[in-house]
């Protein structure tokens, strides 16, 4: 009797700590969510200082000061993101504010594509006027939307206003040296504690350094190709799908789809023939899909590799979570994550699933045993 009621006061412990942690993930998601404005620069913020801190570290032994390297290192980065906005900040605005007309002159150039879809609209459109509205249905309330030069700008100063942000947190965590570090050590009681904590903050620093500099070395080369490559085939405003293409390869699977549209209906509009219109989102497609099969694996390293099921899923999530921002530290995050899920023993199960597999050896005993 005694045996049974531990036994089940254990089940009900096991299923209350279960239950907890759900909740906990939850509630989580829920802060994660509705926190964005506040927290999404904070996680540039960090991710930024991660980055460059090698590079702050190695400046320091040469004798420069942190605080002095710290403010060089981000003056170094604002002024790039500064170059970006300035490059491609008056084509982005003309081409928001000719939207109309280049939907309509998408439209005229796509006639023949789109009149099936029209046809199947207008028989969907007599269908329901046949049908008539109910007696005593009620009627339906629109609400105007605002303007998208106003979604524009506020969009334009919450992306100000975050950058300015995450950049003053990057300055102040860089400036302080190690400072961080050290108060972080100090949280844990005993001396094993103390080194795996220093041991697992360190090895974030580097792989999240090494991954992002890496990727933005890549980005770089893939926006002069891209550029390069648009301004032979007569693309107007070459230079803009070069930075584009910088930019949209942070963003993993979606963002060479996402580019590839972009360019085809840019080139739709500007070229008459649609046949040859439709080389220049081949050769985007074409190049990243080159950069991402060959050079970033390459360059990368196998250590840093992530299984892609858990990278989509991830951009998924946060793209759900933040929308655009979110899909583009997700893969950071998932990194972070998984070398935190190395350094914990009960967690590296988890590590080794986010990890992409070494070789197929490793299912050859699943085989076997099948």
């Amino acid at each position: 009797m005694s045996t049974y009621t531990n036994d089940t006061i254990r089940s009900d412990l096991k299923s209350l700590r279960i239950s907890a942690t759900l909740l906990a993930i939850l509630a989580t998601f829920v802060v994660v969510y509705f926190a964005r404005d506040l927290l999404l620069p904070v996680v540039v913020g960090f991710l930024l200082a991660l980055t460059l801190s090698p590079v702050n570290r190695s400046m320091q032994r040469l004798g420069c000061p942190a605080p002095v390297s710290a403010t060089l290192l981000v003056s170094i980065v604002a002024c790039a993101v500064i170059a970006v906005v300035y490059f491609a900040g008056d084509t982005v605005t003309a081409s928001m504010r000719d939207l109309p007309d280049i939907m309509r002159e998408l439209r005229y150039k796509m006639a023949g594509v789109t009149d099936a879809i029209d046809k199947v609209k207008d028989a969907s459109d007599e269908v329901e006027a046949l049908a008539g509205p109910a007696d005593g249905a009620p009627q339906s309330v629109v609400v105007e939307q605002p303007g998208l030069l106003n979604s524009a700008v506020t969009m334009a100063a919450s992306t100000v206003t975050s950058i300015f942000v995450a950049l003053c947190l990057a300055l102040f965590l860089l400036a302080s040296g190690t400072l961080f570090y050290a108060k972080l050590v100090r949280v844990f009681d005993t001396l094993s504690d103390k080194k795996r904590a220093l041991s697992t903050v360190y090895d974030i620093e580097r792989h999240v350094s090494r991954y992002l500099l890496t990727i933005t070395a890549i980005n770089a080369g893939l926006g002069m190709c891209v550029g390069l490559a648009m301004w032979l085939i007569g693309l107007p405003n070459a230079y803009i799908w070069g930075i584009a293409a910088f930019l949209l390869n942070y963003l993993p699977i979606l963002g060479g789809l996402v580019g590839t549209f972009m360019v085809g209906v840019y080139a739709i509009i500007s070229f008459d023939s649609l046949g040859y219109a439709m080389l220049a989102p081949l050769v985007y497609q074409v190049l990243t899909s080159s950069e991402a099969q060959f050079v970033t694996p390459y360059l990368v390293g196998r250590r840093l590799e992530l299984n892609m099921v858990a990278v989509f899923l991830t951009v998924v999530l946060w793209a759900w979570l933040w929308g655009v921002a979110g899909a583009l530290v997700a893969v950071p995050f998932l990194l972070v994550f998984k070398v935190v899920c190395d350094n914990v023993e009960r967690w590296r199960p988890v590590g080794t699933f986010l990890g992409r597999a070494e070789s197929p050896v490793a299912t050859e005993p699943l085989r076997d045993a099948a």
